[in-house]
């Protein structure tokens, strides 16, 4: 398992968070997501092997969210 944080931009309600956080929770592969509206970052585990980090990067991106860094 791999596990990354992304700062997020337009992060505006804890709404946006949950849909955020829902979104991703759907994606195969995906292991653990936690979205917080508070620090504006979203910790996501996946499994590399099924998974790629730009994929994820994209799909917030896709939901209107930009993604600031990945660590």
């Amino acid at each position: 398992m791999k596990e990354i944080i992304m700062e997020l931009e337009d992060l505006s309600c804890p709404v946006c968070a949950q849909k955020v956080n829902d979104a991703l929770k759907n994606v195969a592969g995906v292991e653990n997501v936690d979205v917080s509206f508070n620090t504006g970052r979203a910790k996501v585990k996946f499994d590399p092997d099924r998974q790629s980090q730009d994929e994820i990067k994209k799909l917030v991106e896709k939901l209107g969210y930009g993604v600031k860094s990945i660590k």
